[in-house]
């Protein structure tokens, strides 16, 4: 059985692994930038969304919307980036 420390970090730890302020963190989560969920006082963030912050890991709707992007980018800037490679 998995205990809550190594399923879940504080909004302070992931302050400091992101190198933001507490603040910052607590703002994002508020705005519901950061899924996160209370636990008397405190938030607790779970380690999934602290990997797919840090880029470890994306979702699907991550790579839909990374898709999305690709697309409109090469339908809006297709003939630019074409005379970028031909040079």
């Amino acid at each position: 059985m998995k205990s809550i420390k190594s399923e879940y970090i504080t909004i302070s730890q992931l302050a400091r692994i992101l190198g933001i302020s507490r603040i910052a963190v607590y703002k994002k989560v508020r705005k519901g930038q950061i899924k996160a969920m209370r636990a008397g006082k405190i938030y607790l963030i779970p380690n999934s969304v602290v990997s797919s912050i840090l880029g470890k890991k994306l979702t699907e709707k991550d790579k839909k919307e990374i898709d999305m992007a690709i697309a409109k980018t090469i339908r809006e800037y297709g003939e630019v980036l074409k005379l970028l490679g031909s040079e």
